[in-house]
């Protein structure tokens, strides 16, 4: 049996950048669950489960546009500084959520901080980046 857009799976996975740096792994943890096709996945991890067989494994790189999307400059907030709570420092390379417009948590990262403002980088840490994926598909529902 094949796995199938509708199927609900379980993989097994460790994802690297391209220098080999691994930035996730569930070899260690259970599985990761998912509804193939329901576009919680990013398409490109999507469409290397699809037509997998329990037990397969493969290695895929997946191309930022199809992961989390190349870097966007209107990603990039500047601040004044007086609006930054006082309870915060803000240092560059601190990870900070913001409340963005729907209410929904979003996770930014200073990457500048003078005297007039500070700057958020509100891209996905992986944003830009191609990803290599190890996948075994362990279960299919």
């Amino acid at each position: 049996m094949q796995a199938k857009k509708g199927d609900a799976v379980q993989v097994h996975y460790t994802g690297k950048l391209e220098d080999g740096t691994v930035f996730d792994s569930s070899v260690s943890r259970e599985p990761l669950g998912f509804t193939l096709g329901d576009g919680n996945m990013i398409k490109g991890f999507d469409s290397a489960v699809d037509g997998m067989a329990v037990g397969d494994k493969k290695t895929v790189t997946i191309p930022s546009a199809e992961a989390y999307g190349e870097r966007r400059d209107d990603m990039m907030i500047d601040v004044p500084i007086e609006q930054v709570p006082a309870n915060i420092k803000p240092e560059v390379g601190i990870q900070l959520t913001l409340q963005g417009g729907n209410g929904q948590p979003m996770p930014v990262t200073v990457t500048h901080v003078d005297e007039e403002k500070i700057t958020l980088d509100a891209n996905h840490q992986l944003a830009g980046k191609d990803l290599i994926f190890d996948i075994e598909l362990v279960k299919i529902n």
